[in-house]
C-alpha cells in the first residue's frame, strides 16, 4: 500500500515528465482542487441520503475517481507549500477535540462557537 510520501514522489515525477511544474502554482492547484471537489459533490447531486449511502457500482467508481483526484491535488499543493499532510491533519484533529468536547458536542451538528 502506497503512503503519502510515495504518492507525492510519483506526482512529482508525473508532473516533471510532462513539464507541468510550471503550471502547478499553489493558486492553480487550489483552483483545481476546488473544481475536483465540486465534481465529487456533483456525483451526489439529487440523491437522497439513503441513495448516497448505497451507490451502485458504476456510481461508486465515479466517486472513487473524484476522491482520487481530490487527494492527488491535495498532496500536490501540500508538497508545493512544504506542508506535512499527516502532521497538519493531526494538529487539526487536536484543535477540533478542544473545540468540540464530547460532553458538549455529542449528537449535535452545531458549530464549535455554538456548543
Amino acid at each position: 500500500m502506497a503512503d503519502l510520501n510515495t504518492l507525492r514522489d510519483q506526482l512529482r515525477t508525473f508532473a516533471a515528465e510532462r513539464d507541468w511544474d510550471q503550471f502547478h502554482s499553489p493558486k492553480n492547484l487550489a483552483s483545481a482542487l476546488a473544481v475536483e471537489a465540486a465534481e465529487l459533490l456533483e456525483k451526489f447531486q439529487w440523491l437522497t441520503e439513503a441513495e448516497s449511502r448505497s451507490l451502485p457500482p458504476k456510481a461508486l467508481d465515479g466517486v472513487r475517481q473524484e476522491v482520487a483526484d481530490v487527494l492527488l491535488y491535495l498532496i500536490r499543493i501540500s508538497d508545493k507549500l512544504g506542508i506535512d499532510l499527516i502532521a497538519a491533519a493531526q494538529a487539526k484533529m487536536a484543535l477540533n477535540a478542544q473545540r468540540y468536547p464530547v460532553e458538549l458536542s455529542r449528537g449535535t451538528s452545531r458549530k464549535y462557537d455554538e456548543v
